[in-house]
């Protein structure tokens, strides 16, 4: 990742994106908690969660987990195409 910097300059670099991918994770795994537990659990009359409400999370969570994966295969397509492109522009 040479971009003229300095390897003090790359090393922050690295951590500042190392950083900010993990506050991303944890604000979609923050986002899928609280979307799955609005949708999943309604019953507040005991501490143990039923199983209608724990097959709804379960659901919830491989259906996001799912759609989460596809966004990035198909964000990984596009950016691929996008580079093909400019290189052939370029030529």
């Amino acid at each position: 990742m040479d971009m003229g910097l300095t390897q003090a300059e790359q090393r922050q670099l690295e951590t500042r994106l190392q950083k900010r991918q993990v506050k991303e994770f944890m604000n979609v795994f923050a986002n899928l908690v609280d979307n799955c537990f609005t949708a999943c659990v309604d019953d507040f009359t005991s501490k143990a969660m039923s199983g209608r409400e724990n097959g709804c999370i379960s659901r919830c969570v491989l259906k996001s987990m799912s759609t989460q994966t596809r966004l990035g295969e198909r964000f990984g397509e596009l950016n691929a195409a996008m580079a093909a492109d400019m290189a052939n522009r370029q030529n």
